[in-house]
């Protein structure tokens, strides 16, 4: 599987900055250990309400203006109307390139609520490869501190600077934790 040349633009994009907290199989409570089931959607550009501008460190709302990208929430089965977590996902027509993905506010720092959430999108991102038929590759553009970090917990390996991308074997890993039930 070879990537097309990312032209400048995209080189520019948003580097990944979040701390794959665990891998779990689901997204889990910190605090009790309860395990539950998640569900990945698309967020409609109509639906932008649905992201509140103040609970976020991203702007969200511009990122489902972007005609190439899509936008994903992930919520628990239980509760679909509270949002963990989000991914902005572009189909690059031979890989999926992960724009930004972020954690609730609750779900971020030492008093985090839920563990596993940015794995499991991640985990949505090759899935979503795969059902595009790409073999579940995924690039992205990772903080340079973070590369060693990408590399140990989604098996992502570096391609050229701090472009990163998860190959199918990394992918059918990921995929495996957390849609395989």
């Amino acid at each position: 599987m070879l990537f097309v040349i990312l032209s400048k633009e995209k080189l520019l994009a948003k580097h990944i900055d979040i701390e794959i907290d665990k891998l779990t199989n689901s997204i889990e409570n910190r605090i009790s250990g309860e395990v539950f089931d998640t569900d990945v959607v698309k967020i409609e550009p109509s639906q932008s309400k649905l992201i509140k501008k103040n609970d976020w460190g991203f702007d969200w709302k511009k990122e489902l203006k972007e005609s190439t990208r899509d936008v994903f929430k992930l919520s628990t089965v239980a509760n679909p109307s509270i949002i963990q977590g989000l991914i902005s996902l572009e189909d690059n027509k031979d890989h999926i390139l992960m724009h930004l993905i972020e954690n609730a506010q609750f779900n971020k720092g030492k008093k985090k609520l839920y563990v596993g959430v940015p794995a499991n999108l991640v985990a949505y991102a090759c899935k979503y490869s795969f059902d595009l038929g790409y073999e579940g590759y995924v690039g992205f553009i990772a903080k340079s501190k973070l590369i060693e970090h990408y590399k140990e917990t989604l098996r992502a390996e570096v391609l050229y600077g701090s472009y990163m991308r998860i190959d199918t074997a990394s992918a059918r890993y990921l995929i495996d934790r957390y849609f395989n039930k």
